[in-house]
């Protein structure tokens, strides 16, 4: 897959990552480095005057003042949000509040806080609810939203359909794979919407964390490829060591592991381990874990 391990953009630097034609499009990257984060969480404002924000990012005045002097002489008039992780809504909020925009999105968490959950930004209600193919239009850019679940399951894609950019979000990356942990993560949800997005024509892929990516038809075949690939060391794996558990898994799948990904990586094998179980595959096993069926 080309991923792109590195992102040159300082944050609170404003990147125009439009293409020639197309909508006005500006990337400013918040300073929330970590291992789920990569160098920190994109926000994009789309459009020029009447502005619109995608994904304001985690609860941080730096950030936000970086958003506001970029847009300067400007108005931000909508907020819109891929999904309800902490990096991506905490700042919705204080955004509002500065700015007096309306809030978009699929909806709040899908899980209830008590079925737990990484991350999750249960506080997060949007003033308006976009469904799958729903269209939004401003001054200058017209996108469509896309459900695409697996990540968060209630994931939005914005599609600029006639400029064939794509915001993706967190359901495909330029820097890394996406993490699919249960209960909200779902992988054969994941995979049926990245399949989804993977058989259309983009020309540029803007996402969630990591630098834009030109003709990102090659990542997003290779994403889903990777996930097909995965689920069959999993399978194979479940054979020469199960009855196991997800996280016994994890060094026959994965081999040497980052510790602070080991947990992760665990809820990710599970994620797999449900779709076989859904499909057939394997079954949980009568002494706890998994086996293969069959």
């Amino acid at each position: 897959m080309p991923l792109l391990r590195a992102d040159p953009l300082p944050p609170g630097v404003v990147q125009e990552v439009g293409l020639p034609g197309g909508p006005r499009i500006r990337r400013l990257r918040c300073g929330n480095a970590g291992a789920f984060t990569f160098l920190g969480t994109n926000s994009y404002l789309l459009g020029q005057g009447e502005v619109a924000l995608v994904d304001p990012g985690p609860d941080d005045a730096a950030h936000l003042a970086a958003l506001q002097a970029a847009t300067a002489g400007e108005r931000i008039t909508r907020i819109l949000v891929t999904h309800t992780h902490r990096d991506h809504t905490g700042g919705v909020p204080a955004a509002v509040a500065a700015t007096g925009a309306e809030s978009w999105g699929f909806g709040p968490h899908l899980t209830p806080p008590a079925e737990g959950g990484e991350g999750a930004d249960h506080a997060f209600c949007p003033d308006h609810r976009l469904a799958d193919g729903e269209a939004l239009q401003g001054e200058g850019w017209q996108l469509r939203a896309l459900h695409t679940p697996g990540h968060c399951a209630n994931h939005l894609c914005f599609a600029l359909e006639e400029a064939g950019i794509l915001l993706s979000g967190d359901h495909a990356m330029s820097c890394s794979t996406s993490v699919v942990m249960p209960p909200d993560g779902d992988m054969a949800a994941y995979m049926a919407a990245l399949a989804r997005v993977a058989a259309r024509p983009w020309h540029l892929l803007l996402p969630g964390h990591g630098a834009p990516l030109p003709d990102p038809g090659a990542l997003l075949r290779g994403l889903l490829a990777h996930r097909h690939e995965r689920e069959a060391l999993v399978l194979r794996a479940l054979r020469a060591h199960g009855p196991a558990t997800a996280e016994a898994l994890v060094p026959a799948v994965y081999g040497t592991l980052d510790p602070k990904l080991r947990r992760a990586a665990g809820q990710s094998l599970l994620a797999h381990l449900l779709k076989l179980a859904a499909e057939g595959h394997a079954m949980p096993a009568a002494a706890g874990g998994w086996q293969a069926a069959g």
